[in-house]
């Protein structure tokens, strides 16, 4: 049953990246501007923009350039910048080591700390430290990147000067020259990250606690530490791996504002400015790899979801 369940999402998968990337070809082509013009200026002729689009094969139908960037994309051939023609598969080899490493330390810092949270404020259902922790984590969930991104530059940049506003990592940069150009846009992700899964850890494991099985154990003096290890833990695996693999790809395709306030040298901030040149190839490249990423999460967060899932233990026993 589960190779069955998995081979079905893999082809529902392939599938869906497959109608992404056309979606992703047609609002390509749909967005204003020529590239052509933005690359030779305002003042270009129009036979000179022509012979430019000629050379980018900009004067194909879109079907066939459909076709071939498909098809070099499933054989590793990502394209050709179209301003600077340089291969974009080497672009987003130099960008992608960096907002993997932004990505990576937020969910090794935000991960365990909002579920630890979560469960913490589960346990203290109804208390005055669960209703204060549940306000504060509902704010910082509703408030915006920038606010937070802005605040902490003009706090530890501009007031106390501990810390760099600009987050530039330099090849062969000290370990503490980095961690300190790290720690704003980190700190950043950190805060918005463990806020939106701590909330819904709590949502899940008090929900939970309120089932049937929940207080028949609580009547018969079970405390509810015990009930949340023993049972709803197990229940809440595949909830909670839904809250984080969204978040994570959240981490990777979703941190413009943050980026960009921090001047980061990442995927977002590359596809920003591919957009606002219209270098397609290099769009059509990051969206792709942005929504392979968002389900390849959640692939495996339904995978970990049918693994733990109490019911089908008991329909399978």
């Amino acid at each position: 049953m589960m190779a069955k369940f998995l081979l079905s999402r893999t082809v529902l998968a392939v599938f869906v990246l497959w109608l992404v990337s056309v979606l992703v070809f047609v609002g390509c082509q749909i967005l204003p501007g020529d590239v052509a013009q933005l690359a030779l200026g305002q003042y270009a002729t129009p036979e000179a923009v022509e012979t430019l689009r000629t050379q980018m094969g900009l004067d194909q139908s879109p079907v066939v350039r459909y076709v071939q960037w498909f098809t070099g994309m499933l054989h590793g051939d990502w394209g050709h910048s179209l301003l600077t023609n340089v291969p974009v598969s080497s672009m987003l080899a130099e960008r992608a080591g960096n907002t993997a490493l932004l990505a990576g330390l937020t969910t090794l810092i935000a991960v365990p700390l909002s579920i630890t949270l979560g469960l913490l404020l589960s346990l203290g259902t109804g208390k005055w430290a669960d209703r204060f922790g549940s306000i504060t984590v509902l704010a910082l969930s509703a408030t915006p990147e920038f606010l937070i991104a802005t605040l902490a530059v003009l706090a530890f940049a501009v007031k106390l000067q501990w810390l760099p506003a600009i987050s530039y990592l330099t090849p062969g940069s000290s370990l503490w020259a980095t961690a300190q150009a790290l720690f704003l846009p980190v700190m950043t992700l950190v805060v918005v990250v463990t806020a939106q899964i701590a909330r819904m850890t709590r949502a899940i494991i008090s929900n939970l606690l309120s089932q049937p099985f929940a207080e028949m154990a609580m009547l018969k003096g079970a405390s509810r530490w015990s009930i949340v290890r023993k049972h709803a833990l197990v229940m809440a695996v595949g909830p909670i791996a839904n809250v984080v693999a969204l978040n994570i790809a959240y981490l990777v395709s979703g941190v413009v504002v943050v980026e960009t306030i921090f001047s980061y040298s990442g995927l977002a901030r590359l596809m920003i400015d591919a957009v606002l040149a219209r270098d397609m190839p290099v769009i059509q490249a990051c969206a792709m790899l942005f929504s392979a990423v968002y389900v390849i999460l959640i692939l495996l967060s339904d995978t970990l979801a049918t693994i733990f899932d109490v019911r089908r233990s008991v329909t399978t026993r």
